[in-house]
């Protein structure tokens, strides 16, 4: 089977999230299980462009509305990501170092879809499944159907997964002879209250819609940005489908940024020698329980809420723990949590930026993570953190919800809660704290979470028996 992926990141090209990690790795479990897996994605200015060999498979041209741009294919030459990696290089619109966030943003991933289906309508022979990732390539499937110059491709099965539904790219209905040439009859196709809506657009014209949990898939039914409406009429095609985690990478009896490796034999000892390395880099209690936070300092993650629950933890439970952040994100939040080294100085710290070998350290030597998030539609941290030993204390929503049991319950391994709120996360972490103090109980609870399957085998399955039921 041929898959092609189109995505705005995969790491390690370029990421801005967990999207990236996604496409970093089930292509590569596809590929493993004897099949053909290609990941499509703009050529931004990154490290991984300049530092690998390239060769150019196809050079084209297209519109966008009255603006004619050239494009141009290239492939990596030696497949070191375990699959087909191509880049859509448009000169004026992808050429920029960031994944998101320019005001041109509509134009650039407009662009870049029109590119890939023009590059794809060329081909010899068509693909079995085009497999398209969030708002940024969600027109696809329509362009696929309806667009006059692509007919020939209305027969590839397409699959939308969202990775994250409450960004959708709507635009203006000004801008819609940005799309190619298209039957105007079916407008109603992209249009979602008064505008252009990708995300729409795509639930409504794929033929199998995914999420990344089953819970989120639930959980778009009743909130999903405006969308509710269209998820419960189209859920006969949407499913949930668990991300997985890259099992090489995350393995902390082999992690390259480890200093220090272990295996679940010898946990204790190794968490202990990372923490030590830790405490000593940010001044902080080696005896104390340690909770980190790793991530996006933005509201769907709940990060606004630290300051005040790490400062009601402090007051209320006592100076019995550790608390160490990595992120970066709202400025407001930002300057709270760097605020706060002032007042908690022993027991707290902080990094404001994104430090890949500091988080891998942070897994290794942490002891609790937190993820009180507001949405967390799978979520690959708790994966991460249980892989290396380190107990999840999160709110049971999205992908939490599915990955994580109580350690209250029976066969428990996490400590959960119910709502994003300060008086719910601190209860979270003096429950932490008891667990942390029962050390039987503790280690039982480590060993029991560094047991758990939660490799791509498993949802790289899923996605492909999805696929061959299209057929």
């Amino acid at each position: 089977m041929e898959i092609i992926h189109v995505t705005a990141e995969c790491y390690p090209v370029a990421k801005a999230g967990g999207l990236g990690d996604v496409l970093g790795a089930l292509p590569k479990y596809q590929v493993d299980m004897g099949h053909v897996a290609r990941v499509v994605m703009p050529m931004y200015r990154t490290k991984f462009l300049y530092n690998n060999q390239w060769e150019v498979v196809h050079k084209g041209a297209s519109n966008l509305g009255s603006r004619w741009f050239d494009y141009t294919i290239i492939r990596e030459e030696t497949n070191k990501l375990g699959f087909e990696l191509y880049l859509v290089d448009i000169n004026g619109l992808l050429d920029r170092e960031k994944v998101y966030g320019y005001n041109d943003d509509t134009e650039r991933f407009m662009s870049f879809q029109i590119a890939v289906v023009d590059w794809i309508s060329k081909w010899e022979h068509l693909p079995d499944v085009l497999h398209v990732h969030d708002h940024h390539t969600a027109m696809i499937p329509f362009m696929m159907q309806h667009c006059f110059a692509f007919r020939e491709l209305s027969g590839i099965p397409s699959v939308l997964t969202i990775h994250n539904g409450q960004y959708q790219g709507q635009f203006g209905w000004d801008k819609s002879t940005y799309i190619p040439a298209w039957d105007t009859w079916k407008a109603g196709l992209l249009e979602w209250n008064g505008s252009i809506n990708p995300l729409a657009a795509g639930v409504k014209c794929a033929w199998k819609v995914t999420t990344v949990s089953q819970s989120y898939m639930d959980e778009l039914r009743v909130m999903s940005n405006g969308l509710e409406p269209l998820f419960e009429y189209e859920r006969g095609k949407c499913t949930g489908i668990l991300n997985g985690i890259d099992v090489d990478v995350w393995d902390p009896a082999k992690d390259s940024y480890l200093h220090n490796h272990y295996s679940v034999d010898s946990v204790t000892e190794g968490k202990l020698t990372n923490k030590k390395e830790l405490c000593e880099t940010f001044q902080l209690d080696i005896d104390k329980p340690l909770f980190v936070f790793i991530g996006r300092l933005v509201g769907e993650k709940a990060a606004d809420l630290l300051p005040q629950a790490i400062g009601d933890s402090l007051y209320y439970i006592g100076r019995k723990m550790n608390f160490l952040i990595l992120g970066s994100g709202d400025p407001q939040v930002e300057g709270q949590l760097d605020v706060m080294k002032n007042i908690s100085w022993g027991d707290y710290n902080v990094y404001i930026g994104y430090n890949e070998q500091l988080s891998h350290l942070m897994y290794a030597g942490a002891d609790f993570l937190l993820m009180p998030s507001r949405v967390e539609p799978c979520g690959l941290n708790q994966m991460y953190s249980m892989r290396y030993g380190t107990v999840p204390v999160v709110r049971k929503t999205g992908g939490l919800k599915d990955t994580v049991i109580d350690y209250g319950d029976p066969g428990g391994y996490g400590v959960t809660f119910n709502h994003a709120a300060v008086g719910d996360i601190t209860e979270a972490i003096y429950r932490g704290v008891q667990l942390y103090n029962n050390r039987e109980k503790f280690r039982e609870v480590r060993k029991t979470m560094m047991g758990l399957d939660f490799s791509w085998v498993r949802s790289a399955k899923e996605y492909l028996d999805l696929y061959k039921s299209l057929k």
